[in-house]
């Protein structure tokens, strides 16, 4: 592990100047920040002012020895995780033990060697670090599993609503088929329990997919494909529920626009794209789709006319610790899966997801891929 060492600050104590001064420009010269105290009094102040992140302690010095230092910080909650490595004369067995007793870390004897003491530095420094990442990945690990446990317990409180209702629905069905129900009627049910099928089975391939993504199982198979007929053939299946809802889907593209991508994942994207725009739409509006090649990239825009995003929800869309969902413009439910999935895939496809959005106004969310000819990291 290659170190920065102008990041770690070293607190040298020792009542001989002399001493002081030879650590001083040793350490700097390693690249170390370096504060020092001629006692055990003056170097307190010091730490309170200025924590730093290991000290060499001279074991004899009057008013306040190096072994009374030692248990004074260590009795201190903010300074008791500082290492220290002890500099001293003292060779007794008992003496060493001692240090070690009251919190020491490592011991250099005086007089003492230059390449012994900065490897025993260095030491403590490399210690320094590495806990310092462990802490890092501990505290990342938390926040993951904070984030996904919550994600997870929205998604089952969203499966749950659409199983009850279809079960409620097939349940009916079941107990009417011998009677008076006519066809209209039973299609209807039958048509409404085939909707949620479908949104669950939407819901649970994102789930799939983006668990999958997280664990880096998913890979993208890249080729190159014209994006204007891949997102005709998406709206083509998304207006027949854009109807029920009495909505219309425009569709504004140039003929042709080459993408190296995995297919699949820019058509899930898009559809979760469109998805959401039917969701947040009222009824009687338009949906706008719009593709266009700028420079070296193309840009698909997919923009609705309904509720908007309010400016904190906006701030937190994309982010899996905060995990926003909420309802459409006919209380439809949704896990807020979909967005974070799009994010993934595009990632892995060298794009990316833009988005603008005004309550009350509507939202625009905008793909960006890279046309043919650009180098791909993913090949």
């Amino acid at each position: 592990m290659i170190f920065d060492y102008s990041l770690y600050k070293i607190l040298v104590i020792d009542d001989i100047p002399t001493n002081v001064l030879l650590l001083k420009v040793m350490l700097e010269q390693e690249g170390y920040k370096v504060i020092t105290a001629n006692g055990g009094q003056q170097a307190f102040e010091l730490i309170n002012m200025n924590r730093p992140d290991l000290v060499l302690l001279d074991v004899l010095m009057p008013e306040m020895d190096g072994f009374e230092f030692a248990k004074k910080i260590k009795n201190e909650a903010n300074y008791k995780d500082i290492p220290i490595i002890f500099l001293t004369a003292l060779d007794k067995p008992s003496e060493v033990a001692e240090g070690f007793k009251v919190g020491g870390h490592d011991f250099v004897s005086k007089p003492f060697n230059k390449i012994e003491l900065l490897a025993r530095v260095r030491h403590q420094i490399s210690l320094i670090a590495a806990k310092r990442v462990i802490l890092k990945q501990t505290e990342e690990l938390k926040c993951t599993i904070a984030a996904r446990d919550k994600l997870y317990s929205v998604i089952a409180h969203d499966l749950r609503t659409p199983m009850s209702s279809m079960k409620m629905i097939l349940n009916a069905l079941c107990f009417n088929i011998d009677k008076n129900l006519s066809k209209e009627e039973f299609f209807e049910e039958l048509q409404s329990a085939n909707k949620i099928a479908e949104e669950l089975f939407s819901l649970l391939d994102n789930l799939l997919k983006w668990t999958r993504s997280q664990l880096g199982l998913l890979k993208p198979i890249l080729q190159d494909y014209n994006l204007v007929d891949l997102t005709k053939g998406v709206i083509e299946v998304f207006e027949i529920l854009s109807t029920k809802k009495n909505i219309t889907i425009s569709f504004n593209a140039p003929q042709e626009a080459f993408v190296h991508i995995d297919i699949d994942m820019i058509k899930v994207s898009i559809r979760n794209l469109l998805s959401n725009a039917i969701k947040y739409s009222y009824p009687g509006k338009n949906i706008e789709v719009k593709i266009q090649k700028v420079d070296d990239y193309v840009s698909l825009d997919v923009i609705d006319h309904g509720c908007g995003i309010n400016e904190e929800n906006l701030n937190n869309l994309l982010d899996v610790k905060t995990h926003i969902t909420t309802f459409g413009t006919n209380q439809e439910e949704g896990s807020g899966l979909g967005l974070l999935l799009v994010k993934e895939f595009l990632a892995l496809n060298n794009g990316k997801l833009c988005f603008v959005s005004e309550e009350g106004v509507g939202s625009t969310f905008t793909v960006i891929l890279p046309l043919v000819g650009e180098t791909s990291t993913n090949e």
